[in-house]
């Protein structure tokens, strides 16, 4: 596999604080990679280095076969970038607002007509090309934020929570657009903090406190949870927890709603817990939220066994 993105310990630090923490990332040609944790976690401090915005403390990258630091401004010029804050022009048009950016890729003139078509279309906004931007909806500021950073057809996108403040709809809109482009051959780079779109991605980088704990696809991670997740409907169940954490076999167990949530050692264990407790426990298949909080435990129990 060839690889648009390959870091190698790549850090980056402000003052004493560690914003990305030896980050060894590989993501393939094509693949849309989606960046997951909470807010701080790295995520956006990551994109910018890989976008040449920022450049790293320590350590390498290579994006597109480019080297980050020695040639940022070769990487600018393929890739595609939308940030959070959707960079549009308020007192602009749709129409108005593409055809700026394409002036500003240096998109020839005899090209830009069909170029900016072709992303009205993409992003569903034709019966909105002539309202300014200032009068469109989070949704629809969205899509033309998207259309402008990709007017260029670059060969890698990034998109640094693009979804955050639309609504669920315009969210699921979004991301079938994304992989649109990256059927048509895009790598796609996203961060997000929502579970629901990670589970899209092709693989899913988990950061938390600047660190990766886990890089792969959302079938594999579940695959690589250690244990068996079962769920047991208890009366009372929040009092029940600290009796269930001491168990040997219960390595973790969460409320969810009236119900329990446990991870246990193996699905051997399933017996001695319906035999305990006096409820038959039901054999879940994990989600990335279950995923995720084993991942902060192992990061909690290894910084713990730092001496």
């Amino acid at each position: 596999m060839t690889y648009a993105v390959e870091t190698f310990h790549l850090s980056r630090k402000f003052g004493g604080f560690t914003a990305v923490d030896k980050l060894n990332l590989k993501v393939g040609t094509g693949e849309v990679c989606g960046f997951l944790g909470p807010n701080g976690a790295g995520k956006s401090t990551a994109i910018r280095m890989l976008c040449g915005i920022l450049k790293p403390s320590s350590g390498k990258a290579e994006v597109l076969g480019f080297d980050v630091e020695q040639e940022s401004e070769k990487i600018k010029a393929r890739i595609g970038y939308m940030s959070q804050k959707f960079s549009l022009y308020n007192d602009l048009t749709v129409r108005e607002n593409l055809d700026f950016y394409a002036g500003v890729y240096g998109i020839p003139v005899r090209e830009r007509s069909k170029r900016i078509e072709a992303m009205i279309s993409l992003a569903g906004i034709k019966d909105e090309e002539k309202m300014l931007a200032a009068s469109l909806s989070p949704g629809f500021k969205q899509r033309l934020a998207l259309g402008c950073a990709i007017l260029a057809r670059p060969a890698l996108i990034f998109l640094d929570e693009p979804t955050s403040g639309v609504s669920p709809t315009a969210r699921r809109q979004f991301f079938n657009i994304i992989q649109e482009l990256a059927a048509g051959g895009a790598t796609i780079i996203v961060s997000t903090h929502f579970m629901d779109e990670a589970e899209r991605c092709d693989k899913i980088a988990f950061f938390n406190q600047g660190r990766l704990l886990a890089l792969d696809s959302p079938d594999q991670l579940a695959q690589d949870l250690p244990g068996c997740l079962v769920k047991l409907d208890l009366p009372d169940p929040f009092k029940q927890i600290p009796v269930l954490e001491a168990l040997p076999f219960v390595k973790e167990c969460s409320f969810h709603g009236p119900s329990l949530r446990l991870l246990v050692t193996s699905s051997d264990c399933m017996g001695d817990l319906a035999r305990i407790t006096g409820v038959k426990p039901v054999r879940l298949v994990p989600n990335l939220e279950d995923i995720f909080i084993n991942l902060l435990h192992q990061q909690d129990s290894e910084r713990r066994e730092l001496p």
